[in-house]
């Protein structure tokens, strides 16, 4: 990009980060700080600044972190929606009545999250650095969640794969596995 032109019209930006900045106190008060540790989180508020700077690094870097497991959400999320059934069980909260409607809605933006990715890469383009940005920020997450979440939570599946922490192999071994999966498997 060169000069005073941008590529993304300004509605989206206001709008986007209009929706973040929403999201966030609503977040920090129902769910807690560690929420945001979610790589969809991190790729959330990740975008403002990719959206302001028009950064294709940022958006890269970012897309390469959430597309698989927000497809794989959005397959869960209408899945149930659909037929009843949520094949992964990620998405299983967006049907829990004991959340606000409200507040289950503000989730929807998995839904929009990866057409926005990859309108974004083809309108800015990827930047080959990505992917080495990305296993570090991995690799800074994955740790950092490890160490200052409940296992309960289980946040990124640093405890275990899917809901619930595993018990089959020593927990910093699992960790160590985690972090060479993600950067194999998923970015």
């Amino acid at each position: 990009m060169t000069g005073d032109a941008t590529q993304l019209p300004l509605w989206i930006k206001i709008g986007y980060t209009l929706f973040v900045a929403l999201l966030v106190p609503v977040y920090l008060r129902h769910y807690g700080p560690a929420n945001f540790l979610w790589f969809s989180d991190v790729a959330l508020l990740g975008m403002v600044p990719g959206l302001w700077m028009e950064s294709p690094l940022i958006v890269s870097t970012l897309t390469l972190a959430v597309v698989l497991p927000e497809v794989v959400w959005n397959l869960d999320f209408f899945g149930r929606l659909i037929t009843g059934h949520a094949p992964f069980g990620l998405a299983g909260y967006m049907f829990d009545k004991q959340l606000p409607v409200w507040l289950r809605g503000l989730s929807l933006f998995h839904v929009a999250l990866p057409p926005t990715l990859y309108w974004l890469l083809r309108k800015l383009g990827y930047d080959r650095r990505a992917l080495a940005i990305q296993c570090g920020l991995t690799w800074t997450v994955l740790p950092l969640t490890y160490a200052i979440t409940d296992p309960r939570d289980n946040i990124n599946w640093v405890f275990g794969p899917g809901a619930r922490p595993q018990n089959r192999l020593p927990p910093l071994l699992y960790l160590g596995l985690a972090m060479l999966a993600f950067p194999l498997l998923v970015h």
